[in-house]
């Protein structure tokens, strides 16, 4: 007697994360308008129509996979007064992350649709800098959040772009100690 296995046991979670992740990949890879949810679901496997019953609209799918890649509290987390420290620290030690690194990719992508870009400014001003302002507070916290934010970013992708600063151990905890406190002087200035 032959035994045969039973229907495929459905997973409803590792579905949506494999499908956000396939989203993730293609618009890394593809600007927004040349994506859509056929190709998606043919990367995980499934129809087009299970990605529509989880995600809705290649809009709301697109917004998800940019939330996916927001680690915008983990920014505002921790005291105010050692931002500065925390933040360079980070930025300069932080390992590598391809996560990291294909959002950017999502963000440099989406420069060429006017739809992407709509979704990208709106969740960046609601969801990043409209908190980040709060947080930093004050009648200039919108001027400082954004200096500091360009800052970090540009350091961020410096590093990623060029594999790593190319500096000794020493030289990065310098430089460390000068961007804490540039950040800290701009939150706090």
């Amino acid at each position: 007697m032959l035994c045969t296995a039973g229907p495929r046991p459905r997973n409803a979670e590792a579905t949506r994360t494999a499908i956000l992740d396939a989203a993730l990949e293609r618009f890394a890879r593809e600007s927004y308008d040349d994506v859509g949810l056929r190709d998606i679901a043919g990367d995980v496997g499934v129809d087009a129509a299970l990605v529509s019953r989880y995600f809705g609209s290649k809009d709301e799918l697109f917004e998800t996979v940019i939330d996916s890649c927001d680690k915008a509290d983990e920014l505002m987390s921790g005291d105010r007064a050692t931002f500065g420290a925390r933040v360079a620290r980070d930025v300069v030690f932080e390992p590598k992350s391809d996560t990291k690194l294909k959002g950017l990719m999502v963000f440099l992508r989406s420069v060429s649709s006017t739809k992407a870009m709509e979704v990208v400014q709106r969740i960046a001003n609601t969801r990043f800098y409209g908190p980040f302002s709060e947080w930093v507070g004050g009648p200039d916290g919108a001027i400082k959040a954004r200096l500091a934010a360009g800052f970090i970013m540009g350091m961020a992708i410096s590093r990623d772009i060029t594999g790593g600063y190319a500096l000794t151990p020493e030289e990065c905890e310098r430089m460390v100690e000068r961007m804490a406190t540039t950040l800290q002087t701009l939150i706090d200035g």
